[in-house]
C-alpha cells in the first residue's frame, strides 16, 4: 500500500485548486510543453528544501527520486527546460500564490488591539557580475539588484504581505500599498517618515509605532506622568503636534491628530531612543516593548538568506530571481504549514533541517515495518524462554 513521504505530506498544504485558478487567469500554462507553474514551483521548493547550489544539482537530486514523481504530479527534471521556465514564467504568479498561503496560515484570529502586532521592513539582494548587468539601472549608493519588502506576524513567525521592487525603490513608496489591518499595531524604523501615510492609520483604525526624526518639528501639548515601575526604562512621555503644516517641496502635512513621543533609556547606547505613536492609551513600557520586537522581522531576513537557496540564483534574469525569491517565501510558509499540522514543538530551524534529510522518507512505512520487527521480537521471546528461566 502507497504511503506518502514527507516532501509529498508537505506539499499537500498548497492549495492546488487556489493555485490553478491563479494560473489559468494569468494563462500561465501556455505552450509549457509540459512543464506547467506547478511542476516549476515543486522543483524550486526541492531546491531551497535541500539546499542545492546550482541547476545541476537540483536536475540530478530531484531525478534520483524518480518513483515519486507521479504523486508529486510531476515527471523528471531537465536542466535546459528548468532554466527556460525560470526565465520565461510570469512572477506576479507566484507571488499570488505566495498571498494565498499567507492567507492559509495566518488565520484571522479574534485578539486585542495589543497581541496584534504587525512589523514592517525592508531587505536589499545585492546581484553583481555576469548575467546582472539589468540590475546596474536600479543601482544605489549602497547596492544594485532587488529588494524584498514585508509585513511580518511575529506571534506566529510568519509573513503576511510581501512586494518586490527594484533596489533603488524607496520604502514608503511600496509601504503606501499595505493593506491596514483595523486594530493592528504596525512597527517599522524612522525610514518610513511620511506624515502624510501615517494619517491613513487613524483613518483605518490602525496605531503605529515608529522613530521620530531629529529634524522633526513638533509642539509639546502636555506632559505625562511615568509611572514609578517603569521610570527606569521611559524617560519621558509626552503628548505633541506637528507644528510645520508645509513641510517644503510642494507637500502638505495632513497629520493635525496629536501624537505620543515617547523618550525610552538604552543600556547599550549614550542616547535615548525617541518613539512616536499614535496610540494615546496603552503604557509607554508596553509601546517600547513593541519597537523591541521589530529585531524579529531582522531575524527573519536572516534566517531565510541562511537556510534558503537566496544566496546563489538558478537564474541570472530578473525574472528568474525574483520567481526564486517568491518560492523561498512559499517554500517558509509550507515549512510553517507542515510544522504546525504535525504539532511540532521544535524550531523551524530543526523542522527544516529534518526535512532536507529526510524529503523523500516514508514515515508511514517506516513505522508498520519497524512494528512487524517488535512484534516478531515479542513472538521470539514469548516461545523461547530464557536461559536461565
Amino acid at each position: 500500500m502507497f504511503r506518502v513521504s514527507r516532501f509529498q505530506h508537505l506539499m499537500q498544504d498548497l492549495p492546488r485548486g487556489a493555485c490553478q485558478a491563479i494560473i489559468d487567469r494569468h494563462g500561465a500554462d501556455r505552450y509549457t510543453k509540459g512543464f506547467d507553474c506547478l511542476s516549476l514551483l515543486t522543483a524550486q521548493v526541492f531546491g531551497h528544501l535541500s539546499g542545492c547550489r546550482s541547476l545541476r544539482e537540483l536536475e540530478t537530486g530531484y531525478n534520483a527520486h524518480r518513483a515519486h514523481h507521479y504523486h508529486l504530479g510531476t515527471g523528471p527534471l531537465r536542466r535546459t527546460t528548468l532554466a527556460d521556465a525560470c526565465a520565461r514564467r510570469n512572477p506576479q504568479v507566484f507571488a499570488e500564490i505566495v498571498q494565498v498561503l499567507m492567507a492559509t496560515v495566518a488565520r484571522p484570529v479574534r485578539k486585542q488591539a495589543a497581541e496584534c502586532l504587525r512589523l514592517l521592513d525592508s531587505t536589499s539582494f545585492t546581484l553583481k557580475g555576469r548575467g546582472f548587468a539589468w540590475a546596474e539601472a536600479h543601482r544605489t549608493c549602497h547596492t544594485q539588484g532587488l529588494k524584498l519588502h514585508l509585513v511580518f506576524d511575529p506571534g506566529q513567525a510568519v509573513p503576511v504581505w510581501q512586494d518586490i521592487s527594484a533596489a533603488n525603490v524607496n520604502d514608503v513608496t511600496r509601504a503606501l500599498e499595505v493593506p491596514l489591518q483595523r486594530g493592528a499595531t504596525y512597527v517599522f524604523d524612522k525610514g518610513y517618515c511620511d506624515y502624510n501615510w501615517w494619517a491613513g492609520f487613524e483613518a483605518a483604525g490602525a496605531w503605529f509605532v515608529t522613530r521620530l526624526k531629529r529634524n522633526a518639528q513638533v509642539a509639546v501639548l502636555d506632559s505625562r506622568p511615568v509611572p514609578a515601575a517603569e521610570q527606569e526604562q521611559v524617560l519621558s512621555d509626552e503628548l505633541i503636534r506637528f507644528s510645520n503644516r508645509h513641510p517644503g517641496g510642494g507637500r502638505r502635512n495632513r497629520y493635525t491628530a496629536p501624537l505620543r513621543r515617547i523618550t525610552v533609556h538604552r543600556p547599550d547606547h549614550a542616547t535615548p531612543l525617541v518613539l512616536v505613536t499614535n496610540d494615546l492609551e496603552r503604557p509607554a513600557a508596553e509601546i517600547a516593548a513593541c519597537y523591541r520586537a521589530r529585531w524579529q522581522i531582522e531575524l527573519f531576513f536572516k534566517w531565510i538568506k541562511q537556510n534558503l537557496r537566496i544566496s546563489r540564483f538558478f537564474g541570472r534574469s530578473e525574472n528568474a530571481v525574483r520567481i526564486q525569491i517568491l518560492c523561498a517565501l512559499i517554500a517558509y510558509l509550507l515549512v510553517a504549514l507542515y510544522r504546525a499540522r504535525t504539532a511540532s514543538h521544535l524550531s523551524m530551524l530543526r523542522v527544516l533541517n529534518e526535512l532536507r534529510v529526510a524529503l523523500f522518507q516514508r514515515p508511514a512505512v517506516e513505522a508498520a515495518v519497524e512494528h512487524r520487527r517488535r512484534a516478531r521480537w515479542q513472538a521470539q521471546a514469548a516461545v523461547q524462554p530464557g536461559l536461565f528461566a
